[in-house]
C-alpha cells in the first residue's frame, strides 16, 4: 500500500495490546498515539510498544491533529461513546466487538460515522481472515449442497473472580456480548450467503442460559435461530464452562468443519478447513495460508477501504453489524438478561455521554397551539413503538437534541409501555417544562365522559406528570351528545390536568358542534385536530374508525379555521419509500390502504419533483403536509434514527404553492 494509516489506541487492555502488534506487523500502520484514563497506564503502553505519544485522557487522544484512524478498546459500555466522540472528531474507527451494548447504541454509532463521513468496522477480526472468505465461497459454490443447519461454540471458563469485567454487570460482562457474538455473526454470515446474500437476519430465536446469582450475567447460554430456507443455526456460547469451540455447516451434500473459526492463524500460520463429502469416508483438508498474522489483516483491511468508509463482506459492513446486535438484543431477551443501565430507571447519560441540550445547528421548525405557552416543533416524534429504554432513549434524545419539543402517545400503545417509558425518559432528562407532551385517551369501546377520566388519571400516573401539554380524544363516539365530552374536557383543564384538548379522528362536523357548545356555554372548545392528512389519498382506514382530512373540503375548512392539525400517517406509511410499485402487492396492508390510481399519478410527480431538487421522494411528500395554508404538525413514527433524519430533510424544503397543487393533481 502506498499510503500508511496512522492509528492511536483508546485503551490499553490485553485486547489492545493484541492489536498494537497487530498495526507494527501491517504493512499500511502506524501507531502514533495511545490514550488511556491514567499517565501511568498510557505510559506503559507506549514504552512496551514504541509509540511516540501517550495521552492521560481519551479527549486528548482525539484531539490529536496526526491521529487518523482510533481503535477503540474500551469494555463494551463505553464503545457507543467513544465512537461517537472519535466521529465527531473526523477519525475513522475501528471498535471492538460488540460494536456496542445493544442495538439502539449500535444504531447511533452508524449514524454518527454517517454523519461525520469516517469509516466504521466493528473489529470481529476474523471476518477479515482469507480462511472465513475461502468458507464463503465453498459455500456459495455449493461444496455442500444447500444449507440446512450451522453449529457454532465460543466459549471458555473465566474462573470465578468477581472483579474480572466478564463477570461483571456494569462492565457488560457475560457470554452473549463477549464471545456470543461471534457466533451470531458466523450464522448469519453462513445463513446469508447460503441464501445468495451478505448476510440474514434470523425470523426466529429461542435460547436458554444460566444467570449468575452473584455475578447477574450470562454464564452460559445456549440458542436456536431459524432463517429463511428453513436454515437452522445452533449457538452455545459461555464465561463459566469450557466447551469445544468451532463451526460446522452441514448441508445436503456433505458438510464442513472449521475447527479455528474465532481465532484463525494469529500469528500468520497456515489454517484448515475439512470437508466432508456425502458418500466419502475421509474429509478433504483445505489449507488456508494467511500469509500476514490475524490483526495484521485486520489493520490492513481497514486502510484498504478507509476510502470507501465500510469494508465489504465478509468483514462487518454497517448492517451486518446492527444486524448482529439485533439478534444479540433477542437472545438476551430470551433469557432475561437485562443490564442496570438499561433498565428505565436508569439515570443514564445520552449515548455519547454528554448532557442533553439542542443542537445549535439544528434546523427545526415551529408552531402554536392555543394555551401551550411552548414552541411545537412542527415534526412530532410518535412514541409508540420503542419497547425498551435504549431503543427511546437514543431515538428521543436524537430528536430533542436536533430541535425536536413534541412527543405524541396514546393511552393504548403498548398497554400503556409507551406512556411509561416517555415518562421516565423525560424525568430522567429533567426536561418536562422543555417538552409538549400528546396524549391520547377515550379510544373505541371507552370512549365516554367516565372512561376519559378514568383513562387520562392513569396516563397522568404513568407518565409522572401533572398535566398532558395537548389531550386528544382517540376516537369520537357520536351516540353522546358533544357537549358532554367538551364539559368533561374543560372540568380536567380547569383543573390543569391539561393545557389544551381536541379530537383524533373526529369529523368536521363534530368538531363544529363542539366548539358552537364551547362557545355558547363560556368554555373552552377544541384547539387542534390529529386527522390523518398525507399527499397520498387514503383509500380504507389502516385501523377502524380512523378519519382522514386530505380531501378539498376538509383542507378548505382547516384554511379558513385556521385549525391546528396533527397529521398521523403524514408520509401514507411509507407509500413515497420506493415499497409501493402498481406490480408489488407484497405489503397487503399498504395495498389495502393506499394502492390506487391517482395516489400512483401523486407517486410519479414526488419522484420527478425530487429528481429536479435533489432530494428524496419521502422528503417532497412530507414537505407536502408542512407547506399547506394552515398551520400543520406532521407525526412522524421512526423506527430507527436512519428514518428520523430523512424526515428531518423535509424541514429545509420550501414548496411553492403551485408546486403543492400539482403534486396534488390539482394543476
Amino acid at each position: 500500500m502506498s499510503r500508511i494509516l496512522r492509528w492511536g489506541i483508546l485503551g490499553t487492555g490485553r485486547i489492545a495490546g493484541i492489536f498494537a502488534r497487530g498495526v507494527q506487523d501491517s504493512v499500511s500502520g502506524k501507531l502514533v498515539a495511545v490514550g488511556s484514563r491514567s499517565e501511568e497506564s498510557a505510559s506503559r503502553f507506549a514504552k512496551e510498544f514504541n509509540i511516540p505519544k501517550a495521552y492521560a485522557s481519551y479527549e486528548e487522544l482525539l484531539a490529536d491533529p496526526e491521529v487518523e484512524a482510533v481503535y477503540i478498546a474500551t469494555p463494551h459500555p463505553m464503545h457507543a461513546q467513544w465512537a461517537i466522540r472519535a466521529a465527531e472528531a473526523g477519525k475513522h474507527i475501528l471498535c471492538e466487538k460488540p460494536l456496542a451494548l445493544n442495538h439502539a447504541e449500535a444504531m447511533a454509532i452508524v449514524e454518527a460515522a454517517k454523519e461525520h463521513d469516517v469509516f466504521l468496522m466493528e473489529a470481529f477480526m476474523y471476518r477479515c481472515h482469507p480462511q472465513t472468505a475461502r468458507v464463503v465461497d465453498m459455500i456459495r459454490d455449493g461444496a455442500i449442497g444447500n444449507v440446512r443447519t450451522i453449529q457454532a461454540t465460543f466459549s471458555f471458563d473465566a474462573g470465578s473472580n468477581p472483579g474480572s469485567r466478564l463477570l461483571r454487570q456494569d462492565l457488560g460482562g457475560g457470554g452473549i456480548l463477549d464471545v456470543g457474538c461471534y457466533c451470531t455473526s458466523m450464522a448469519r454470515l453462513i445463513a446469508g450467503v447460503a441464501l445468495g446474500k451478505d448476510f440474514a437476519d434470523p425470523i426466529e430465536l429461542k435460547a436458554v442460559g444460566h444467570i449468575g446469582e452473584e455475578s447477574r450475567v450470562d454464564e452460559y447460554t445456549a440458542a436456536v435461530l431459524k432463517f429463511p430456507g428453513e436454515i437452522i443455526a445452533q449457538l452455545a456460547t459461555g464465561v463459566r464452562v469450557k466447551q469445544e469451540d468451532g463451526v460446522r455447516i452441514y448441508g445436503s451434500d456433505g458438510w464442513i468443519h472449521i475447527p479455528e473459526p474465532w481465532i484463525p492463524g494469529p500469528n500468520g500460520e497456515p489454517t484448515s478447513i475439512f470437508l466432508y463429502k456425502k458418500g466419502q469416508s475421509t474429509p478433504e483438508e483445505i489449507v488456508v495460508d494467511p500469509g500476514s498474522p490475524l490483526y495484521a489483516i485486520e489493520a490492513d483491511t481497514v486502510a484498504s477501504h478507509i476510502e470507501d468508509r465500510q469494508a465489504p463482506s465478509p468483514a462487518m459492513t454497517w448492517e451486518d453489524s446492527l444486524g448482529n446486535m439485533r439478534t444479540l438484543d433477542m437472545w438476551r431477551e430470551q433469557i432475561g438478561m437485562i443490564y442496570d443501565s438499561e433498565r428505565p430507571e436508569a439515570n443514564t447519560l445520552p449515548v455519547h455521554g454528554r448532557p442533553l441540550r439542542v443542537r445549535p445547528d439544528n434546523k427545526m421548525k415551529y408552531g402554536h397551539v392555543q394555551g401551550i405557552d411552548k414552541p411545537i416543533s412542527r415534526l412530532v416524534m410518535g412514541v409508540d413503538n420503542q419497547r425498551t429504554m435504549p431503543h427511546l432513549a437514543v431515538m428521543l434524545d436524537d430528536f430533542f437534541e436536533r430541535g425536536g419539543t413534541c412527543f405524541d402517545t396514546a393511552y393504548i400503545y403498548m398497554g400503556g409501555l409507551s406512556e411509561k417509558l416517555l415518562g421516565q425518559w423525560v424525568k430522567n432528562r429533567g426536561i418536562r417544562e422543555q417538552v409538549v407532551i400528546v396524549g391520547k385517551g377515550a379510544h373505541t369501546p371507552y370512549c365516554d365522559p367516565e372512561n376519559l377520566t378514568k383513562q387520562l388519571l392513569e396516563s397522568l400516573d404513568r407518565l409522572q406528570t401533572d398535566y398532558i401539554d395537548l389531550y386528544f380524544m382517540h376516537r369520537d363516539n357520536p351516540e353522546i351528545p358533544v357537549g358532554e365530552f367538551v364539559e368533561v374536557l374543560n372540568e380536567h383543564l380547569r383543573a390543569g390536568r391539561i393545557r389544551a384538548f381536541g379530537g383524533s379522528n373526529w369529523t368536521i362536523q363534530r368538531v363544529e358542534e363542539a366548539n358552537k357548545y364551547a362557545r355558547e356555554h363560556g368554555l373552552t372548545g377544541f384547539a387542534a385536530v390529529s386527522n390523518n392528512f398525507s399527499l397520498a389519498r387514503m383509500i380504507e382506514p389502516p385501523w377502524a374508525g380512523c378519519i382522514s382530512s386530505s380531501d378539498p373540503e376538509s383542507r378548505a375548512w382547516f384554511e379558513r379555521n385556521q385549525m391546528p392539525l396533527f397529521s398521523w400517517s403524514s408520509q401514507a406509511r411509507g407509500f413515497f419509500t420506493g415499497r409501493a410499485r402498481p406490480d408489488d402487492f407484497s405489503d397487503p396492508e399498504l395495498v389495502r390502504c393506499w394502492y390506487s390510481e391517482d395516489n400512483f399519478r401523486r407517486l410519479e410527480r414526488v419522484n420527478q419533483l425530487a429528481r429536479e431538487k435533489g432530494v428524496e421522494p419521502i422528503n417532497i411528500a412530507l414537505a407536502y403536509v408542512l407547506s399547506q395554508p394552515f398551520p400543520t404538525f406532521a407525526l412522524i413514527g421512526p423506527r430507527a434514527l436512519s428514518e428520523t433524519h430523512s424526515s428531518l430533510k423535509a424541514l429545509e424544503i420550501e414548496l411553492t404553492p403551485e408546486e403543492v397543487k400539482w403534486l396534488n393533481l390539482e394543476a
